[in-house]
């Protein structure tokens, strides 16, 4: 039993501590090129954030971290079979009624640790923000943690050479050869101002894609995935220790 793990742990070890932060990993479910498993995202975002809050653990902070949300905003990729959406309005009511049972509960700082570009919870937490003024809401994507050039040779933005490194290092067994991996090639929006960054619109993925792959996942090693994972992990319990030690009243200076 890891005491930092709500799905683990019990009614009498609960009741023996007080917990300062609350993580909530929030996944996807969605097909991740050829070769890697459709739970990609949910494998990442539950395996770095029980490593994360265990090193935090270990420094005496009181971190417990909520069942993963399985499924994500996946709204481009509607005709992908089995990629399961949500919708953001739905994930705003998941996300209510999840900080509203903490906020009654007196555990006051939630992090959501997501785990899937298309998730984008700004708005969320400025609404509910609103509504429960004592609840610190905060996002951490965990793969922007560590600077990615530090570790491999190609930008990946969906099951390239990131994503299959890490899943290599985590549960090997899930991986299929990389001989049976599609390119990841991907088109881009024709028009400048998107290039560019400064207009911006959904991509149809199997427009985009034809593996579902967006990025070359050729030179990825379980090695690699290790080193990643272990500076990813180490810099987010930094965060989680920060965040349970300071009082909301210091939040700013």
């Amino acid at each position: 039993m890891r005491p930092y793990i709500l799905k683990e742990t019990n009614w009498k070890a609960i009741q023996q501590t007080k917990f300062d932060v609350a993580v909530l990993p929030w996944g996807a479910t969605e097909a991740h090129n050829y070769h890697l498993p459709y739970g990609t995202d949910i494998i990442e975002a539950e395996e770095v954030a029980a490593e994360a809050a265990r090193l935090a653990w270990e420094k005496g902070a009181k971190v417990i971290v909520l069942p993963c949300i399985p499924f994500g905003v996946n709204t481009g990729q509607f005709d992908v079979t089995l990629d399961i959406n949500m919708n953001p309005s739905t994930q705003l009511a998941v996300l209510h009624d999840v900080v509203d049972t903490l906020n009654r509960q007196g555990i006051h700082k939630l992090v959501i640790f997501n785990s899937h570009g298309a998730n984008h919870f700004n708005n969320a937490i400025r609404e509910l923000g609103l509504k429960f003024p004592d609840m610190f809401l905060c996002v951490c994507t965990w793969f922007n943690a560590a600077d990615q050039k530090q570790f491999f040779e190609n930008k990946d933005d969906h099951a390239g050479e990131m994503e299959t490194s890490v899943i290599m290092h985590l549960h090997p067994e899930w991986v299929l050869s990389l001989a049976e991996a599609g390119d990841g090639k991907a088109k881009r929006f024709t028009f400048k101002a998107m290039q560019e960054g400064w207009a911006w619109a959904e991509r149809r993925w199997t427009s985009v894609t034809k593996d579902t792959g967006v990025g070359d996942p050729s030179k990825a090693s379980a090695e690699k995935g290790k080193r990643f994972f272990e500076a990813t992990t180490q810099k987010v319990s930094e965060f989680f220790v920060e965040l349970a030690k300071t009082d909301r009243k210091d939040f700013y200076k």
